[in-house]
């Protein structure tokens, strides 16, 4: 049972309620009721992301507030349409943080939008993903029921995998009302550091410092140089930042990163991001890339035809995405026929009817 202070629990003021969630399940079954899709909306802050659908809007934001905080036991459980700055906030007065260190890319971010896209921001590969963090949820499915998957535990293993596939999901497999994340304590001592070197002594320093035990949670090279972030130990930390002989850097550099403010940004070519294996050498042709990830994630401000972006990121074992609307018609990596079979089965599991976010993904999905 938790023992943490009420106003932990419901807060007074919070516009919301089981009332609000009944709501919705009554929007989803009109819905199924009249065959009538539904575009799952919140804030709106990732909208440019996936393909462009038509169909009738379902806003979550009125379902929203912290259902229970533990923060002795690292847990919150708390409902999708929740403003993810107000998350934060709550989580910053316990010395707390969100491990997956997600971007709002606008000032209306939601919890269930953090989930629904699965980003991540810089500290990812040292941390984990949305995916990693996300221990139970609840969902209105397309049969017009809410049910509950996993817990609050780690070790509640009961529907866990299925509250897993919820991260990146785009809304099309259900209507995300509610998630239980593990949390991390906020890092004791931290030191951020840019070093000047070429691209290719940047991936190589980086795939050598993924081998050993060091205090790195993030790291992104650019226009030569080096940008890392130490965080853990007072002595880790201060021992491995002496040995860079590094320059100090301002710390807000990591939130324009991940919130994509940085000038690299700014070039109005199409940007697109290419997930690779993190020892994936240099990109070429060598477009305006920025390193993310620790080499995992490359960012591209490129005019490059879509199928010649895509088969220079699968040579190398990994996908592209668009993050430029209007560009393509497929943002996302089509996938192989038998993986996507695999994945129009789970939605016809879930979402019989097709009417969460059709299209949104892949045009036949």
């Amino acid at each position: 049972m938790s023992t943490q202070p009420d106003h932990f629990q419901n807060r007074p003021g919070e516009r919301c309620s089981t009332a609000t969630e009944a709501a919705l399940l009554e929007q989803v079954c009109e819905a199924l009721h009249e065959a009538r899709p539904l575009q799952i909306q919140s804030g709106n802050s990732k909208a440019f992301l996936g393909r462009q659908i038509q169909a009738d809007p379902l806003d979550t934001r009125s379902h929203q507030g912290i259902v229970n905080y533990d923060p002795t036991e690292l847990v919150i459980t708390v409902r999708a349409g929740t403003p993810l700055k107000q998350l934060e906030a709550i989580l910053a007065e316990q010395g707390q943080v969100l491990g997956c260190e997600p971007p709002h890319l606008g000032d209306n971010a939601t919890v269930g939008g953090m989930v629904a896209t699965g980003l991540s921001g810089p500290r990812r590969p040292w941390s984990g993903s949305v995916r990693d963090f996300v221990l139970g949820t609840k969902v209105i499915t397309g049969h017009g029921k809410l049910l509950r998957f996993g817990g609050e535990v780690m070790k509640n293993v009961a529907g866990y995998d299925l509250s897993r596939l919820m991260a990146g999901s785009f809304g099309c497999l259900g209507l995300l009302t509610e998630v239980s994340m593990k949390v991390l304590p906020k890092p004791r001592h931290e030191r951020h550091l840019v070093l000047s070197c070429d691209q290719s002594t940047a991936l190589q320093r980086l795939t050598e410092w993924a081998q050993l035990p060091l205090p790195i949670t993030a790291a992104c090279h650019y226009q030569d140089q080096l940008y890392l972030r130490l965080e853990g130990g007072e002595a880790s930390v201060q021992h491995f930042a002496d040995s860079l002989n590094g320059t100090e850097l301002d710390p807000v550099f990591w939130q324009q990163l991940k919130e994509q403010q940085l000038p690299f940004f700014q070039n109005p070519k199409p940007l697109w991001r290419l997930s690779l294996p993190a020892h994936a050498g240099q990109l070429e042709p060598s477009d305006d890339c920025l390193i993310d990830w620790g080499g995992a994630q490359r960012w591209l401000k490129t005019d490059l035809p879509e199928t010649q972006l895509r088969d220079i990121a699968s040579q190398l074992g990994g996908h592209a995405t668009c993050f430029t609307a209007g560009i393509t018609a497929q943002p996302f990596q089509p996938l192989p026929a038998l993986l996507m079979r695999h994945h129009q089965q789970l939605k016809a599991q879930l979402d019989p009817k097709g009417i969460f976010n059709p299209g949104r993904m892949y045009s036949d999905y």
